[in-house]
């Protein structure tokens, strides 16, 4: 990963945005569709790269909706 590089991925339940060396930028959400939208928009204006990391299934049911 490069300076401002965006990497979505589920992290206990929630899905979280990390901005590699910008911590103040990462953010979570409780969507995993939520999650890549703000990610790709904030790799757009920082002009950087996006990546998206699919959870591993674990089994277990964690949104009843």
């Amino acid at each position: 990963m490069t300076q401002n590089d965006v990497t979505t991925r589920s992290n206990r339940g929630q899905w979280e945005n990390a901005v590699e060396g910008r911590p103040e930028l990462s953010a979570s959400f409780s969507s995993r569709e939520e999650a890549v939208d703000q990610g790709r928009a904030v790799a757009d204006e920082l002009g950087s790269r996006h990546t998206v990391e699919e959870a591993e299934a674990t089994g277990a049911v964690t949104d009843e909706g």
